[in-house]
């Protein structure tokens, strides 16, 4: 009989972008060390779950957490860990690495608000977003609303499916805020846009039977037990 399929789906560490207001879609910078520390302290906080798999994306950022989490991890060297383009985070164009101002400045103005404060309030969709991006984007690089929901769709889904074929289990997965936030949308479309998870905290989905259901969000206990941990010894 399979166990659960479960997976523990993680915002990358705190990166040198992060920490000064830069918007990071395909751009990319390293951890900082406040960054590093906090994904140990994670990484110490998960060592005892039995992962059957591991993922991220192919951006530096998340392949970094991932291999810090793997170097605590007790069974960390035998995991299988692999990558994945498809749960990247989404591609902002020519305002991708620009301060955070700009995007959240020029968003809600294309789409008729006042400021972003606005914008929120009158919970916005993904694709209203995703459209708004594009008419920001004088380089054309952004992606449309249907490729991003395609490929984080089919990405999350196939490797939840994956494991629930091979007997279940826990898979952990370092993904990125944005695109953790747009794969809940699509699980649960009733749920307000959540574009401020914290670095390295852990939102877990159970698979079951081709579906998803929404575990917990945003939950930073295993970074507070990690840090414990690490205090002892």
């Amino acid at each position: 009989m399979n166990e659960p399929t479960t997976l523990y789906i993680i915002r990358h560490g705190k990166t040198m972008f992060n920490t000064i207001g830069r918007t990071q879609g395909w751009s990319d910078t390293p951890l900082t060390r406040e960054g590093e520390k906090t994904i140990l302290y994670l990484g110490l906080g998960l060592r005892e779950i039995d992962f059957k798999e591991a993922y991220s994306s192919d951006s530096g950022r998340a392949m970094q957490t991932a291999r810090i989490i793997l170097q605590e991890h007790q069974n960390g060297a035998n995991i299988p860990y692999n990558t994945d383009s498809r749960i990247r985070e989404w591609c902002f164009g020519s305002l991708d690495g620009g301060y955070d101002g700009e995007l959240w400045g020029v968003v809600p103005r294309i789409l008729a608000y006042k400021n972003y404060e606005d914008m929120m309030t009158n919970s916005i969709s993904y694709k209203e977003l995703a459209d708004a991006i594009i008419t920001a984007d004088t380089a054309n690089w952004a992606e449309p609303y249907d490729k991003i929901r395609d490929r984080v769709w089919s990405g999350f889904k196939d490797i939840a499916y994956h494991r629930e074929k091979h007997g279940g289990g826990n898979v952990m997965i370092v993904s990125h805020g944005l695109t953790i936030s747009f794969l809940m949308s699509l699980i649960d479309n009733r749920l307000p846009m959540q574009i401020a998870l914290e670095n390295g905290s852990v939102t877990k989905l159970i698979y079951e039977n081709g579906k998803f259901t929404i575990d917990t969000v945003n939950d930073t206990h295993y970074i507070d037990k990690g840090n414990a941990i690490f205090s002892t010894t």
